[in-house]
């Protein structure tokens, strides 16, 4: 679906503008992004907002993609996917951080990321208290517990009726996790960011089966809340008083109005071959930009030759081209390596330990 291809890289750009010229980020050293680029600073401060459609596209892709799988298959494809870009971006975090001292400042007490190399290779840091090497590790964690919860759909095994069921569960007993104040809950269902990935299967419960009431009000009743916590719930950072309040329910409307133009297969035009090239470079263009922009920015700005107007397409276009080296040089290869033992590793396990049989 090249369709979401598009909108995936579109998200990741969005993000990158928002820590280039929209926040207070790490990529400038103490200084503050809006007054470096006051003119992008308007529109780069929502781009934020890309986090919430990456994981409206990820509700629909991942019910998609398991449908008819078993877990196994599914966790296969999953380690597959995620983990050789995200290895390599903390792996080359430390790096640059050796070579150039840029890190993440954290905190003042805590800014060598040696240290925490090795829990942030497993992607578990968050659950363990560890501070992850980069920002933008935050949503790898949530999306985690995504994987968690349709596994455990996958292993029931997935009808349209146990989605449904699944889904209308997961946001009732999420708003109960809410009320009740149950820590436990809470960090299991994630409230806050649900809506948006049951939105994106009932989406795709769309594209697949046809529209209907009940799906309608499942996706209208996620809008509703992601409307709410977007606004309530806003980080500190992302605050802008008197205008978040309605530039964030105007964007999410917009997203989820793109979604369901996508659920009806009113975006299918959108079938240039180019986005699925895009769509390839959004996973390392999200894990790397910052830590790239981060390093250049510290070796070179303020510079006689790059000034404020041309760092940004140099730390754009290096971000890009890491993207997209990494997708060739790095995910390609590791993927074709791993795919295989990893189901051969599966077929033992369902074997029983077993060897195979000739």
């Amino acid at each position: 679906m090249r369709e979401l291809d598009l909108l995936r890289f579109i998200a990741a750009g969005a993000v990158m503008l928002h820590h280039f010229a929209g926040v207070r980020s790490t990529v400038w050293a103490g200084r503050d992004g809006r007054k470096i680029f006051p003119e992008l600073a308007p529109v780069a401060h929502f781009g934020y907002l890309g986090v919430e459609l990456f994981f409206l596209i990820s509700g629909f892709v991942i019910l998609m993609s398991v449908w008819g799988r078993a877990p196994g298959d599914f966790a296969v494809s999953r380690i597959v996917r995620i983990f050789p870009a995200y290895w390599f971006s903390v792996l080359l975090g430390v790096v640059l951080f050796l070579v150039t001292g840029a890190a993440v400042p954290f905190r003042p007490d805590n800014p060598d990321p040696v240290g925490r190399f090795l829990p942030n290779l497993t992607m578990l840091q968050d659950g363990i208290g560890v501070l992850p090497l980069e920002v933008v590790y935050w949503t790898l964690w949530i999306e985690l517990h995504f994987y968690v919860l349709i596994a455990l759909l996958v292993w029931r095994g997935i009808t349209y009726g146990r989605c449904v069921t699944f889904m209308v569960s997961w946001l009732l007993v999420g708003a109960y996790a809410k009320e009740a104040d149950n820590e436990l809950l809470q960090k299991l269902l994630f409230p806050e960011m649900a809506p948006l990935f049951i939105a994106g299967m009932a989406f795709f419960l769309i594209y697949r089966f046809g529209p209907n009431l009940a799906l309608g009000l499942i996706a209208a009743a996620c809008w509703a809340l992601s409307v709410h916590y977007g606004v309530q719930d806003i980080n500190e950072l992302n605050t802008w008083p008197g205008v978040h309040e309605t530039v964030v329910p105007i964007v999410l409307t917009a997203l989820y109005l793109i979604m369901m133009l996508v659920a009806l297969r009113k975006l299918s035009w959108l079938g240039w071959r180019g986005f699925t090239v895009l769509g390839a470079l959004t996973y390392p263009l999200y894990l790397l930009h910052e830590m790239v922009a981060r390093a250049i920015v510290k070796q070179f700005f303020p510079h006689p030759v790059l000034d404020r107007l041309t760092i940004l397409p140099v730390i754009t276009a290096a971000a890009l081209l890491s993207a997209y080296l990494v997708y060739r040089l790095v995910e390609v290869p590791m993927q074709k390596m791993m795919r295989p033992r990893l189901k051969s590793a599966l077929a033992q396990i369902r074997r029983d330990g077993a060897p195979p049989v000739p």
